[in-house]
């Protein structure tokens, strides 16, 4: 039970709240006769309360409900945005897996990408820079060689397990190459599995595209997508990581990336609260406002992405909001490090980290090589990269010990995950 006093010119409001229920006292001398809508959006309460008919000069109570995780969902959320650590994203399909796993000379079997996960999973001291990991569904059911569940072993060092719940994109008709993202249907159930399973946040990616419009259809789409599904989440104990990834396909300059970025996010927003989305129960996981990958004017500093990022970000993202976790998109390992960093060189409203896949991930294979032998210094070459972005998190990144390989770009023009 806790007790928070708010005063509206010079009126006091006493809010008593518990987990399921909110008792909310209200003392107004002039308090009008007729009915009085007011929402409350906060850490602990979540509410939307009528007072109706209430007579002057006296005291009016009333009951109102809140989210059965609301709690849950909050602590889970600041848990992943915590000082110097970012997430894992290791939730790439079956498909996709085999694409990195043949890139290396390793044939796509359950077995091969279950022993590449553990060597994921089971890097020693990983908790210390990483505090969530997104699973793919197959992962989220597998175990180690020991016997022991990946969920555990993430656990037990401090990272807390999530879940891929999207079903993919897919060609959107009357469009020009444009695409949305399926996967509501059945999701509460899925959640609820999940949830038992031992996931405790998910992740959905909708994607816009600036060379092929973005359409408004499009652009609404993919925000509305993403507060139903964040609604579905939160109402099944998992904290919704909203991913409208602005493609790096185009020629674009720096300022179109930033009109679009802006009309996304304002759109994503506005959908999100017209779900009663609770803001402190979410993670965003945006991309970086970069020119696009084909753009042919010379490339922004670091200093500059960080400038227009957070701008936008600024304009748009409430402070409520716990985290940005951002996504590397094609970045190489370098760049999406440093980008980060200079983010973080001075301090922002909401905790600024990554969620990323390829940046951390793609010396990894390259050291692994499907070789058992290998595995220690493959997980060694995870916890430096990690460490570089905990470091980027915290603004004291520096490139000494970088290996030339960090560099290399990772892009591919219509990647799907």
């Amino acid at each position: 039970m806790s007790t928070v006093c708010v005063d509206w010119s010079g009126r006091r409001a006493a809010f008593h709240t518990s987990r399921h229920h909110h008792r909310i006292h209200l003392h107004r001398s002039d308090m009008a006769a007729s009915a009085m809508t007011s929402t409350f959006v906060g850490t602990n309460v979540h509410a939307k309360a009528r007072v109706s008919h209430a007579k002057a000069g006296r005291r009016a109570a009333l009951t109102t409900r809140c989210g059965a995780y609301d709690e849950e969902l909050v602590a889970t959320a600041n848990k992943i945005a915590s000082k110097g650590r970012g997430i894992l994203a290791m939730d790439e399909s079956n498909a996709t897996c085999g694409k990195r796993l043949d890139s290396i000379g390793v044939e796509n079997t359950e077995e091969n990408r279950r022993t590449y996960r553990e060597l994921l999973v089971s890097t020693p001291g990983l908790g210390e820079y990483i505090s969530g990991a997104i699973l793919f569904e197959e992962t989220l059911y597998q175990s180690a060689s020991d016997g022991k569940k990946f969920v555990d072993v993430l656990n037990e060092q401090g990272i807390i397990p999530g879940i891929k719940v999207d079903k993919g994109l897919v060609p959107m008709a009357g469009s020009n190459g444009e695409s949305w993202c399926q996967g509501l249907d059945g999701l509460a159930q899925r959640c609820a599995e999940y949830y038992k399973a031992g996931a405790r946040f998910a992740k959905w990616r909708s994607v816009v595209s600036i060379p092929n419009g973005p359409s408004t259809i499009a652009v609404r789409d993919c925000a509305y997508g993403l507060a139903r599904y964040a609604a579905i989440c939160q109402e099944n104990g998992l904290v919704p990581i909203v991913e409208p990834e602005i493609l790096l396909d185009g020629e674009h300059d720096i300022d179109r990336t930033m009109e679009v970025f802006m009309d996304t996010w304002a759109q994503t927003f506005h959908y999100l609260a017209d779900n009663k989305v609770m803001f402190e129960g979410i993670l965003l996981k945006p991309s970086m406002v970069t020119p696009g990958a084909d753009w042919k004017g010379q490339k922004p500093a670091p200093e500059v992405i960080a400038e227009y990022t957070l701008k936008a970000l600024r304009r748009r993202v409430p402070p409520a909001v716990p985290g940005i976790m951002f996504l590397s998109g094609g970045q190489s390992e370098l760049e999406a490090t440093l980008n980060l960093n200079a983010m973080n060189q001075s301090p922002n409203p909401w905790h600024v980290s990554f969620s990323y896949a390829r940046a951390l991930q793609n010396s990894v294979l390259k050291t692994w090589q499907g070789n058992p032998a290998n595995v220690d210094a493959a997980q060694k070459s995870l916890l430096a990269r990690a460490k570089a972005n905990s470091d980027a998190q915290l603004g004291q990144y520096t490139m000494d010990g970088e290996a030339a390989s960090a560099a290399e770009g990772m892009y591919e023009k219509g990647y799907t995950y």
